[in-house]
């Protein structure tokens, strides 16, 4: 059975729209065992809190379950290496251009190499970037939103 990671597009449709938070929700429910969180998505997440008070709700809505339970992936050494590596072979591959990676790419990068070195489906909208990477790391399990059993 895949263990899952949810992107944060995911998350901030569920902290923005009704729909989101219930598509998330239903998510979490059927899939409660086999989620973790990513540690790049849990540091997006906080940063789009407004003020100390908003990152306090974040953290206590969207992080700490994953913490009390033991699932956050935190990339190693060899995982950041590796998202170098991705962005390497991208702008060898004339994908993209030196220089020309936003910190959003840069932080796709790295929950890509994370989730392949640790087998996780990655759960996302943003199925344009992920799949660019998995043109260069081509062992890396991207999904649409939401994937069934």
């Amino acid at each position: 059975m895949p263990k899952y990671v949810i992107d944060t597009n995911l998350y901030v449709e569920a902290i923005t729209t009704d729909e989101g938070n219930e598509a998330l929700a239903a998510f979490q429910r059927r899939f409660a065992p086999l989620l973790f969180q990513h540690s790049t998505v849990a540091q997006e997440i906080l940063a789009g809190a407004r003020d100390e008070s908003g990152y306090r709700a974040y953290h206590e809505g969207w992080i700490s379950p994953f913490e009390d339970l033991g699932r956050v992936v935190t990339p190693t050494h060899s995982t950041w290496l590796r998202a170098a590596l991705i962005m390497a072979r991208l702008v060898e591959g004339g994908h993209r251009s030196p220089g020309g990676f936003t910190r959003s790419f840069l932080n796709d990068c790295l929950i890509a190499a994370s989730a392949r070195e640790q087998g996780f489906v990655l759960v996302t909208r943003n199925t344009g970037d992920f799949a660019l990477i998995g043109r260069v790391e081509p062992s890396l399990t991207h999904v649409p939103p939401w994937p069934e059993r």
